[in-house]
């Protein structure tokens, strides 16, 4: 018998900690929970805010290429799950034959779908007076409270950004089209007609401020070329930070109860 591992991919102005709840759920499951921080990650977002010097230089190619090599690394398949930026990352490794199977979190969109639709991008609105980091934009917490942590209250929302916000490096800002000075979308490539590819779960909250569930929608309907599983749940009521506020473990259930459903069990028996 052997473990089916499951890599957790985190996305921009989060730290690797907030798949702190996801971890310990799955390996409860019997899941061997891989949770891979970016390259220069320090351990906790308190250091990363005080010294985020070493994720400067990271953009989304060098970032996507981390993961690539965790995942092949492994002897089998792992299930790829990822959040906002993360997501895009665990779609274009999947499209790529490199997973058992993808859940896309809050995913920033794949494919040219635009994010904002022309919209000002709400968490770009930097305080007046504020003067810009020549290589890092932090997410302040008045616009953590509304872009990320509206669907909760204000005293949980100031926790989650103590415990998890930290600065985003600007390049991989430009790179996902997230840059305030900048405009387009993420030059991922992700394969959405692959029919040879294994099971995928789009993830939405339809109060999600970040990426917005009409968003996921639509990136849903990219996939509509492959006859591979491809499936969207959609939460109520749920923010762009459902996979670590306090409603966290009716989405982790759902994606525990969805895998099992499309046969990829905690335990596999060798071949």
């Amino acid at each position: 018998m052997k473990q089916t591992p499951v890599v957790l991919i985190h996305g921009a102005w989060f730290h690797m900690s907030s798949w702190e709840g996801w971890a310990e759920r799955f390996t409860s499951h019997g899941y061997a929970v891989c949770v891979p921080g970016w390259p220069g990650e320090a351990p906790t977002a308190d250091q990363v805010r005080r010294d985020p010097g070493p994720l400067r230089d990271l953009g989304l190619a060098t970032l996507t290429a981390h993961y690539e090599k965790i995942v092949r690394s492994f002897d089998n398949p792992p299930v790829l799950i990822g959040h906002s930026a993360g997501g895009l990352i665990a779609q274009h490794l999947l499209g790529a034959d490199l997973g058992r199977a993808a859940v896309a979190l809050a995913p920033l969109p794949a494919g040219g779908v635009p994010l904002d639709g022309g919209r000002p991008r709400p968490w770009s609105l930097m305080p007046a007076g504020s003067t810009r980091h020549p290589c890092f934009e932090p997410l302040p917490r008045p616009r953590f409270r509304h872009v990320v942590a509206n669907a909760v209250g204000e005293e949980e929302a100031a926790k989650l950004f103590d415990r998890y916000a930290v600065p985003a490096p600007l390049r991989l800002l430009a790179d996902l089209g997230l840059d305030r000075t900048a405009a387009g979308s993420a030059d991922t490539v992700v394969d959405t007609a692959n029919s040879g590819r294994g099971p995928l779960l789009l993830v939405s909250g339809q109060e999600d401020r970040m990426v917005p569930d009409a968003v996921t929608r639509s990136v849903y309907k990219l996939y509509g070329d492959s006859s591979a599983a491809t499936d969207l749940k959609q939460f109520a009521d749920r923010g762009h930070s459902l996979v670590f506020d306090s409603g966290w473990r009716s989405v982790a259930d759902h994606v525990l109860a969805w895998l099992a459903a499309n046969g990829v069990e905690a335990v596999a028996a060798r071949s």
